[in-house]
C-alpha cells in the first residue's frame, strides 16, 4: 500500500503531483536556510550588533566550505538517479555508497583546517579587537559540526533520488526545530552570547547529518542503502565535475559575501554589514525555495533522461520554466509588500539601521524577478549529466558577473551600488542561461 501512494521517479507528472513530490524539498531547504537566521535573530536582539556582525562574517566562510557538499550531493544523486533509470540498482548503491566514505574523509580534513585556520582569515577581513574575538568563537565551533552539516547537505539531494523527500523534510524539521529551542535556552536563558548561538547550530547539524546516516546504513525501504563498495576514480571525478556548478554557486556566493562585506564596511561600517546581513537572511528564504524546487525536479530529470523517456523531460521542463517564472513574479512582488514587517525582525532597535536595510533590500529584491531561472537551469543541466554547461551558468553568475558588478558599481554609485550588484549580475546570467536553453534543447530534446 505504502509503495503505490509514494511519487515515484517513473511517474507521469501533473503540475498536482510535481508540487506534491517538491514541497518536501522546498521546506526543507527553507529549513536548512533557518540556521543562519535564527542565529542572526537571537544575535540580534539578545547579544549585540558587534556579534552580529561577526555572525555575518563567518557564515560566508562556513558555507564556502560546505559547499563540498553540494557539489557531492547534486552531481551524486544525478548519477545515482540516472543509474537507477537504467535499471541498476546494485550499481547505484555502490557509486552512493562511494561517494558518501569519501565525503566523510574530505569533510572531516576541512574541518580541521577551518578550525586551525580561521583566525587569520578573519584578520584578512580587516576586523580586530572584539569582532575579531567574536569571529574566531563563532567560527571554531561552527568547524566542529562541519562534517555533519556537509553530510546533511549531501543527503538531502540523495533522500529524493531515494524517492524519500518527506523524510528528508522530517530531519530537517528536527533539526530546525533543535536549533531554534537551543538557540533561545543558549542565549536569552543561559547568556552564552555568541558561542551559544554556534553550539545551538552546531546541535543541529549533528542531527541532520548523523540521522540519515544511520538510516541508510540500515536496511529501510528506500531504493538507496550504504553498503560495501569499491574505488571508482572515474564516477568520483564525474560526480565532482557534474556537480561543481552546486559547487561553484555556493563557493562563489561566499566570495562574493565576502565582497560585499568589505565594500560595506568601507562604505557604512558596522551597520552595512549587519544590513546585508539581514537582506540575506531574507534572501536565504526566498532562494531555498528555487534550491528547493531544482534539488526536487533534478532526480526526476536524471531518472527520465537515464531512462530516455523525452517525452516526460519535456513535460517536467514545461511545467518548471512556467513555475519558476511566474514564482519569481510573486517572490518579487510579496518582497517588495513585506518589505518592512520583514526588516524589522531584525533591525527594529536601530533607526539608520533599519532605513538602510530597507532602502537595500528595496532594490536587491527586483533580482527575485529572474534568479530562480538561472537557479532551476544550472540544476537542469546539472540533473542531465552535463556538469560543463551548469558549471558555466553557476560561474558566470555568482562569481564573474557579481564579483565584477560589486567592484564597478559602487565606484559610480556609492551604498546603492552594493545593491544594484545583484541585480545587474541576475539580468546578465539571464541571458546566458536562455542561450544554453535553446542551443541545447535538440540535443538532450526537452523541448
Amino acid at each position: 500500500m505504502e509503495k503505490k501512494k509514494r511519487i515515484q521517479l517513473s511517474d507521469h507528472f501533473t503540475y498536482k503531483r510535481l508540487l506534491r513530490f517538491v514541497i518536501s524539498p522546498i521546506l526543507m531547504m527553507i529549513c536548512t536556510s533557518l540556521y543562519s537566521i535564527v542565529d542572526g535573530f537571537f544575535v540580534s536582539n539578545f547579544v549585540g550588533k558587534t556579534p552580529f556582525a561577526a555572525v555575518n562574517l563567518i557564515m560566508p566562510i562556513a558555507m564556502g566550505v560546505a559547499a563540498i557538499g553540494f557539489m557531492i550531493g547534486t552531481g551524486g544523486s544525478a548519477i545515482v538517479s540516472k543509474t537507477l533509470g537504467e535499471g541498476k540498482p546494485d550499481k547505484a548503491n555502490e557509486y552512493f555508497s562511494l561517494l558518501i566514505y569519501t565525503a566523510i574523509g574530505i569533510s572531516v580534513t576541512l574541518s580541521i583546517l577551518g578550525f586551525i585556520f580561521i583566525k587569520p582569515i578573519s584578520v584578512m577581513l580587516g576586523v580586530s579587537g572584539e569582532l575579531l574575538e567574536n569571529c574566531i568563537v563563532y567560527g571554531r565551533i561552527l568547524f566542529v559540526s562541519m562534517p555533519a552539516f556537509i553530510l546533511m547537505n549531501i543527503f538531502q539531494n540523495f533522500f529524493i533520488a531515494a524517492e524519500k523527500p518527506s523524510l528528508s523534510l522530517k530531519v530537517s524539521l528536527l533539526a530546525g526545530i533543535t536549533n531554534v529551542i537551543l538557540d533561545f535556552i543558549f542565549i536569552v536563558v543561559l547568556k552564552w552570547g555568541i558561542a551559544g548561538a554556534a553550539w545551538a547550530t552546531a546541535a543541529g547539524e549533528f542531527l541532520g547529518g548523523v540521522i540519515p546516516m544511520i538510516y541508510f546504513l540500515r536496511k529501510n525501504d528506500s531504493l538507496l542503502q550504504l553498503t560495501k563498495t569499491t574505488f571508482n576514480g572515474r564516477i568520483l571525478l564525474k560526480a565532482f565535475t557534474n556537480g561543481s556548478s552546486e559547487m561553484v554557486t555556493n563557493l562563489s556566493l561566499s566570495i562574493v559575501g565576502v565582497l560585499y562585506n568589505f565594500q560595506l564596511m568601507r562604505l557604512a561600517g558596522e551597520d552595512g554589514v549587519a544590513a546585508y546581513g539581514i537582506i540575506m537572511y531574507v534572501n536565504f528564504i526566498f532562494m531555498a525555495i528555487f534550491f528547493g524546487y531544482s534539488i526536487g525536479t533534478g532526480p526526476i530529470v536524471a531518472y527520465q533522461y537515464g531512462a530516455g523517456n523525452h517525452d516526460e523531460l519535456k513535460n517536467v521542463f514545461r511545467k518548471s520554466i512556467k513555475l519558476v517564472i511566474s514564482t519569481g513574479i510573486v517572490l518579487t512582488l510579496l518582497a517588495e509588500i513585506l518589505n518592512v514587517p520583514l526588516i524589522k525582525i531584525f533591525a527594529s532597535y536601530d533607526q539608520d539601521m533599519f532605513n538602510m536595510t530597507s532602502h537595500g533590500f528595496r532594490i536587491y529584491a527586483i533580482a527575485f524577478l529572474v534568479i530562480g531561472v538561472n537557479v532551476w537551469g544550472s540544476a537542469f543541466f546539472t540533473a542531465l549529466n552535463n556538469g560543463v554547461v551548469s558549471a558555466a551558468i553557476s560561474f558566470l553568475r555568482t562569481l564573474i558577473f557579481q564579483v565584477t558588478a560589486i567592484l564597478l558599481l559602487p565606484a559610480v554609485f556609492g551604498i546603492d551600488g552594493v545593491w544594484f550588484a545583484v541585480v545587474a549580475a541576475e539580468m546578465l546570467a539571464l541571458l546566458v542561461t536562455t542561450t544554453f536553453l535553446i542551443k541545447n534543447k535538440d540535443k538532450y530534446q526537452y523541448s
